[in-house]
């Protein structure tokens, strides 16, 4: 073969190598294209609606009855003396149950302005069900809310969302307010991204709450909850207006615009304005600062912080 033909041969093998590698990249180039074509997502309309803030303080398995009557006292002092107006910004304490009698007793006789909550209740509203609290026991010693779903019941004692929801009905029908927990493990969240799981956690309680009944909602990353790395107030936003288009598509406008999102996750008194600047959150569930009276005050008076009153 002469020297030209073995370079119209080269020539032949390198335009095909070359065609080739091009024809890929000719079909990614046409990818764009489409994405431009398509119709752009519209965000979801939000009802605008002015909502009562929330802090809720867990104590989760902390402080006997008389240590209980104590911080009360505390409590209620520090903020009668910051002038608190419990209109303007609402205050529940979730006591263990072997407090509950104890702290209602001393809201009642003193007139106090905290609401009280429970920190579980049973699907069941009475029976042979040995350590379980009946939704008609905690109305009896007017509760006002009552925690359910929250991950240390799901992680810790394999409650399912099925249970979750059960014990949501259960609660709404006593008349006591269930604040359904719902929130993702760091593993949950590399897997699904953030508001994947919670969303999901709370249409499936929805399921099983009767129309119209009032519940609040607390977003509590798992992965933030006793760490001290708070979510930042952008992902707590994040998730919680996902949560309440969650709500709308489920429960309609009214609903949505009237249900309280609370964030829970390492709370303290120099995050909590943050989160409350954000337009989806109404609240915190506070868990370790709120077994202090001072730092557990602070955080209440979260106006003074995010206004600079």
């Amino acid at each position: 073969m002469s020297n030209e033909s073995q370079n119209e041969a080269q020539d032949a093998e390198l335009v095909t190598d070359d065609t080739v590698e091009v024809a890929p990249l000719a079909e990614q180039d046409a990818a764009p294209a489409a994405d431009e074509a398509a119709e752009p997502v519209e965000p979801v309309e939000l009802p605008q609606v002015e909502r009562t803030p929330l802090i809720a303080g867990n104590w989760k398995m902390n402080l006997d009855h008389l240590q209980a009557i104590a911080f009360v006292q505390k409590l209620s002092w520090a903020l009668k003396d910051a002038r608190h107006d419990y209109a303007d910004v609402e205050v529940a304490v979730f006591p263990p149950f072997t407090d509950l009698r104890s702290v209602q007793t001393l809201l009642a006789a003193d007139k106090l302005s905290l609401k009280l909550g429970a920190q579980d209740v049973s699907p069941h509203e009475s029976g042979a069900y040995t350590g379980d609290i009946s939704a008609q026991f905690l109305a009896k010693l007017e509760a006002a809310y009552v925690i359910v779903g929250h991950s240390e019941r799901r992680h810790g004692h394999g409650e399912d969302d099925a249970t979750v929801g059960a014990k949501a009905r259960a609660a709404a029908a006593a008349g006591v307010t269930p604040v359904i927990c719902v929130g993702e493990t760091a593993e949950d969240l590399a897997e699904h991204g953030a508001a994947a799981i919670p969303v999901a956690q709370l249409e499936a309680a929805l399921a099983e709450l009767p129309k119209g009944a009032e519940f609040v909602l607390a977003y509590e990353p798992v992965w933030a909850i006793g760490s001290g790395q708070a979510a930042t107030p952008e992902q707590a936003e994040a998730v919680a207006r996902a949560l309440r288009e969650a709500i709308l598509r489920a429960r309609g406008e009214e609903a949505a615009g009237s249900t309280r999102i609370l964030y829970g996750g390492s709370v303290t008194s120099q995050n909590i304005a943050g989160f409350m600047r954000q337009p989806n959150v109404d609240g915190a569930l506070v868990g370790g600062a709120s077994l202090k009276s001072d730092e557990f005050s602070r955080i209440i008076q979260f106006k003074k912080h995010v206004t600079g009153a």
